[in-house]
This record gives C-alpha cells, sequence and structure tokens, in this order.
C-alpha cells in the first residue's frame, strides 16, 4: 500500500508535498490506520454498524422543521 507521487519539472516542493496530502487523503490512509491501531471484536464491529443504521433511520424518519 505504498503511496508514490513523483515531482513533475518544474513543480514546487510546496505543491508536490500538498498532491500527496491529497492523496493520502483520497485513499483514506489515516483512517485505516486509526482503525488498525487496536483489535476490534467482530461482535463489536457488528454492534457499531446496527448503531450507525439505526442512527440513519431515526434520521430519514424525523421529518424537517422549517421557520
Amino acid at each position: 500500500m505504498a503511496t508514490i507521487v513523483r515531482k513533475k519539472s518544474g513543480q514546487s516542493n510546496d505543491s508536490l508535498i500538498a498532491q500527496f496530502r491529497k492523496k493520502i487523503l483520497n485513499e483514506d490512509v489515516i483512517g485505516e490506520i486509526k482503525q488498525r491501531e487496536y483489535y476490534t471484536k467482530p461482535s463489536r464491529k457488528k454492534y457499531e454498524r446496527e448503531k450507525e443504521l439505526k442512527k440513519l433511520k431515526k434520521r430519514k424518519r424525523q421529518p424537517r422543521t422549517t421557520r
């Protein structure tokens, strides 16, 4: 899972770093590292998924109130 960014002719170091940062964010490398930092039991993963689904369903059911 190597992220490679090559410097083009005439490209500044700052734009190279910005390009690298954008690529890292698009590939969600940071999120994956945080997720893998600690082991999560499969039952806990299932619980978290179900919790998120309930949260989304609740948001869909609530009508928006306008003033």
